[in-house]
C-alpha cells in the first residue's frame, strides 16, 4: 500500500525483513523438534541458532532467487552462508516451501488481526463516548433521505457502535480461524517429517496444527478472514456515508474537524468538505475488492498450485494495511466530529410538526376511525404541510373529521417530542450492557 494511506505498525509486519525472520524461525524450531526426535544431530539444530541476531539481507536473497528463480530455495542458501553449509545441512529436512510460506503468511495474518482488533476497541471507545454526550440530542430520523420521525444523535452512535462491536466479534472469530500452521512435507501426508514438528512449531508461534492440509493450508480459512476484513470496511462506509449526508449544507447537522489553516477548495475558499469520510468511502473500496479473489483462491488444482500466491502476495498488505488506516482515521474522525443540535431541530421543524404523523394516525385507530379512513384524514392535512409549510397541527385542529374523533388536548399531546425518546435508555442498556 502507498505511504499515504499506511501506518508503521502494520506496514512492519510486511516487511521482507519481518517475512524472512519468520521464515527463520520456522525453520529453526523445526531443527530443534527433529532434533528432540533424533532426526538430526543437536548440534546441528543449535548451530542455526547462530543466526538468531542476525539481520537478513534482502538484496543478497534476492540476488540469489534471481538466479535460483525460488524464494525459499534463496532464502536457505543465504541462511547457510550465516551458519555454515554443513552446520546447515540439516535445514528444511523433510519439509516443502509451503510449510515456510503458509505458516508464515497465517502468522502474519495473526499479527496483523491483533493490530485491527486494538482498532477496533479505540473506535468502539470513541463511538461509546459520543453516544452518551449525545443520547438526548434530538435529530430527524430519515428513511429513504426523507424526514421520517425523530430520534437522537445518540442513537445513531449506539447503532454505529453495535455494529462496529460485531465487527470486533468477526475480527475475533477471523483471528482465531487463520491462526494455524502446517509443517507436514509435500502433499501433507507427514512421509518425510514427523506430526510432531508441526505441533512444536506451532506452538511456538502462536498457531495451531492444521488438521488436515495437503501441500497448502486450506484457503477457505484465507476467504473467511478477508471477508470479515470487507465487512468491516463496509461499516466504516456506512458511518462515513452518514457523516457525509450531515455535512451537507443544506444539512449541516454535524461536520469533520475542520483544522486552523486547512484549506477546503483551490478555486473556492468558503468550502469545508468532508474529505476524510470521502476518502474512507475510497478506502473501503479498495478492501472489498480483495474478498473476490481470496473467494476465488479456495479451489486450487489437487494438493496445490500456485494460482493463489500472487493474489495474497498483494491483498494480504493491501488489505490490512488499508484497513489499519482506514479505522484509525474514522476513530479521529468520530473523536473530533463536530454536532450540531440546534440544526437538527430547524430541520425536524422545517415542516413543522409533521413528523408526528404517524402518532395522528394511530390515535385516530384507537378512537374507532378505520385505519384507511384515518390514513386520508391525516395524509391530506400533511401535505399541505409539504405544498406550504403551514403547521400540521394547525391543520388537523382545523379538520372537522379529526376534530370529531379526538379532542383539542389529544391533539396537542401528540406533539411531543419526549413520546419518541422514551425508551432511549432501554436501547442503550441493550447495547452497552451498562
Amino acid at each position: 500500500m502507498i505511504p499515504r494511506y499506511s501506518r508503521p505498525d502494520m506496514v512492519a509486519i510486511w516487511s521482507p525483513e519481518s517475512k524472512f525472520r519468520i521464515w527463520y524461525e520456522i525453520e529453526a524450531h523445526a531443527c530443534d523438534a527433529m532434533a528432540d526426535l533424533g532426526v538430526i544431530p543437536r548440534e546441528n539444530a543449535e548451530a542455526v541458532w547462530k543466526a538468531r541476531d542476525v539481520e537478513f539481507d534482502v538484496a543478497r536473497i534476492d540476488e540469489i532467487e534471481a538466479e535460483t528463480k525460488h524464494d525459499v530455495i534463496a532464502f536457505l542458501t543465504h541462511l547457510a552462508e550465516h551458519v555454515g553449509s554443513e552446520e546447515a545441512r540439516f535445514v528444511h529436512q523433510g519439509m516443502t516451501s509451503s510449510d515456510v510460506l503458509d505458516t508464515c503468511f497465517n502468522v502474519q495474518l495473526v499479527r496483523a488481526s491483533d493490530i485491527l482488533i486494538e482498532d477496533i476497541k479505540g473506535l468502539l471507545a470513541a463511538l461509546k463516548k459520543r453516544a452518551y454526550e449525545h443520547k438526548d440530542t434530538i435529530r430527524i430520523g430519515r428513511s429513504h433521505g426523507i424526514h421520517a420521525e425523530p430520534t437522537t444523535m445518540g442513537l445513531t452512535f449506539a447503532r454505529f457502535y453495535a455494529e462496529m462491536d460485531r465487527n470486533l466479534n468477526r475480527l475475533e472469530k477471523a483471528r482465531y480461524e487463520i491462526a494455524t500452521g502446517a509443517i507436514s512435507g509435500a502433499v501433507g501426508t507427514f512421509a518425510n517429517i514427523d506430526p510432531a514438528v508441526e505441533e512444536h512449531v506451532c506452538a511456538k508461534l502462536g498457531l495451531q496444527p492444521e488438521p488436515i492440509s495437503t501441500q497448502v493450508i486450506p484457503r477457505d480459512r484465507h476467504a473467511a478472514f478477508f471477508a470479515a476484513l470487507g465487512v468491516v470496511a463496509s461499516s466504516i462506509e456506512n458511518v462515513a456515508t452518514e457523516i457525509r449526508h450531515m455535512q451537507r449544507t443544506e444539512v449541516l447537522e454535524a461536520a469533520e474537524f475542520f483544522s486552523m489553516g486547512q484549506k477546503g477548495s483551490s478555486a473556492m475558499p468558503h468550502k469545508k468538505n468532508p474529505v476524510l469520510t470521502e476518502n474512507l468511502t475510497g478506502l473501503a473500496r479498495l478492501v472489498r475488492m480483495t474478498v473476490v479473489p481470496a473467494m476465488e483462491n479456495v479451489a486450487l488444482w489437487h494438493e496445490r498450485d500456485i494460482s493463489h500466491s500472487s493474489v495474497e502476495r498483494n491483498i494480504g498488505p493491501d488489505a490490512t494495511i488499508t484497513l489499519d488506516f482506514a479505522l484509525a482515521r474514522l476513530t479521529n474522525v468520530i473523536e473530533k466530529l463536530l454536532v450540531y443540535p440546534d440544526n437538527m431541530l430547524a430541520n425536524m421543524n422545517k415542516f413543522p410538526g409533521l413528523v408526528m404523523s404517524q402518532r395522528v394516525l394511530l390515535a385516530l385507530t384507537q378512537a374507532g376511525v378505520s385505519r384507511e379512513d384515518a390514513y386520508k384524514m391525516v395524509q391530506r392535512n400533511a401535505l399541505k404541510v409539504w405544498e406550504t409549510g403551514c403547521d400540521f397541527k394547525t391543520e388537523l385542529l382545523a379538520d372537522a373529521d379529526v376534530v370529531k374523533a379526538l379532542s383539542v388536548d389529544e391533539i396537542e399531546e401528540k406533539f411531543d417530542l419526549g413520546y419518541h425518546t422514551k425508551h432511549v435508555d432501554t436501547i442503550f442498556k441493550r447495547v452497552f450492557k451498562d
